[in-house]
């Protein structure tokens, strides 16, 4: 039974027909009660009215009323049809019936209830034996105490058939609310199966690699905010969007990966075919001294540059792990400063200038890791422009500039400089590194909560680096 109405549709048309039968049952029965009490109130009308017709004396009978045999020594009183009336005589205790029953006298119960009744002037149910229910009046009078009654049959024949008949429509009206709440659920729902198909959709896609083309989605009617359905609607379409964006961004750091391993595996190849060409190289000449040493200096040579690498690798590595870098005090200008003397010494056909601030420039921070993002610069700038170019830097509170007037970055690298292996050469000639610098660059600054920006153009390159928040 409870998966019968497990559905939402089952448990609204339920509702609604539920709503419907409660209401049927409390109109049905407020009805009824107001009928019984308007009957009731009829009845007492012409029980008061039969009794003040005894007490201010007979009037005219009615067609066939009176008996023509009654003992003609006691005054006739007029009775309606279904009259009671009794007279406690002291002497024989006679009561006289109805009208329907004349000639049968009550029996002593009946005569003792109504003996019972209270003759306050207000009518008062009494159930008389063999004779059923009446409403009755007792009002005092010449002969004594006068009791008048009119049966109550009328009145509950006529409120069973009015709850018979509401029954009966209150069936009908459950019946006929069941249908039509069916339909207008099944109607007002089926926006809502349309956001659900979408969500089954998407849940039937592969998702757990690849590139994922997530274009499904809520149709617009379905997102109005203003509705229920819309609001959920709206929703699945805003997590929809964010899933294809984590899953384009997922896919994306899979092929950087995917990249990173390649290029990784490619610069350390290089130095290791070397290393090994020249290892085989004095194996087989033994004898050789000006072989060996030759062998021996290029294998150093390449060990080194193997080095760098994996050293270069393994900072980023901890650096896209968040391991943090030391935090102290760094004299930034002093940092700068020396590394500008060291690039004056490596490329003296370079113009180099440097601009200082009136006060040293103190940064919190790696000394170790901010030496290497300055380096990293000054090195690009020495390697990548011809001799005479101008280098000039310069240091303000929040770090420092890099601008030279060389020949700039390839418009098509500008965008990617940043990114690991990125380089200029698609044939990745050796002269030109591996290209890790500028990714360390920006992997270092990130790390020291700040960035940096690059613009370039044929006569003017500048590398723009903000520390600090």
């Amino acid at each position: 039974m409870r998966r019968r109405f497990a559905s939402l549709t089952a448990r609204l048309v339920l509702t609604a027909v539920t709503l419907v039968a409660v209401v049927s049952v409390l109109v049905g029965g407020a009805t009824a009660l107001a009928m019984r009490g308007y009957l009731t109130g009829q009845l007492d009308d012409k029980v008061q009215a039969a009794a003040a017709r005894v007490v201010n004396g007979p009037g005219v009978p009615p067609p066939g009323a009176p008996d023509p045999d009654f003992d003609g020594d006691r005054d006739l009183v007029n009775q309606e049809p279904g009259t009671l009336i009794a007279f406690p005589d002291a002497e024989t205790g006679e009561i006289l019936a109805d009208r329907r029953s004349r000639g049968d006298d009550l029996s002593e119960e009946a005569f003792d209830r109504l003996e019972d009744v209270p003759t306050d002037g207000e009518v008062h149910t009494v159930d008389l034996p063999r004779h059923g229910t009446y409403r009755v009046i007792a009002v005092e009078s010449d002969l004594g105490v006068l009791v008048t009654g009119l049966p109550t049959d009328d009145v509950h024949e006529a409120v069973e058939s009015l709850v018979r008949v509401e029954l009966v429509l209150a069936l009908l009206g459950v019946l006929v609310a069941g249908l039509l709440a069916q339909v207008v659920v099944r109607r007002q729902l089926r926006p809502l199966r349309e956001v659900a198909a979408t969500a089954h959709t998407v849940a039937e896609l592969p998702l757990s690699s690849g590139e994922i083309g997530l274009t499904e989605r809520v149709p617009a009617h379905l997102t109005d905010e203003d509705t229920e359905v819309g609001q959920v609607g709206s929703a699945l379409n805003q997590l929809l969007a964010h899933v294809e964006t984590s899953l384009t961004a997922r896919h994306r750091s899979e092929q950087q990966v995917r990249q990173f391993v390649a290029d990784a595996s490619h610069e350390l190849r290089t130095p290791l075919t070397t290393i090994m060409g020249y290892a085989e190289l004095a194996r087989r000449r033994p004898g050789d001294a000006e072989a060996a040493a030759t062998a021996l200096s290029k294998v150093e040579e390449e060990s080194g540059r193997m080095t760098r690498l994996v050293e270069d690798l393994l900072l980023l590595a901890r650096l896209d792990s968040g391991r943090p870098l030391a935090h102290e005090p760094v004299d930034l200008t002093r940092l700068v400063l020396e590394a500008v003397e060291d690039a004056r010494v490596l490329a003296p056909e370079h113009r180099w200038s440097l601009s200082l601030p009136d006060e040293s420039v103190e940064v919190v921070g790696d000394e170790h890791a901010l030496h290497q993002v300055v380096t990293n610069l000054l090195t690009n700038a020495r390697k990548y422009t011809p001799a005479g170019t101008e280098v000039a830097v310069s240091i303000d509170a929040h770090g420092f500039v890099v601008t030279d007037d060389g020949p700039g970055f390839p418009p098509d690298l500008v965008e990617h400089a940043f990114e690991r292996f990125a380089r200029g050469d698609a044939a990745r000639h050796r002269e030109g590194g591996v290209g890790l610098g500028l990714a360390l660059v920006q992997a270092i600054v990130t790390a020291h909560g700040g960035h940096v920006s690059l613009s370039s153009a044929p006569g003017r390159t500048r590398i723009d680096v903000r520390l600090g928040a």
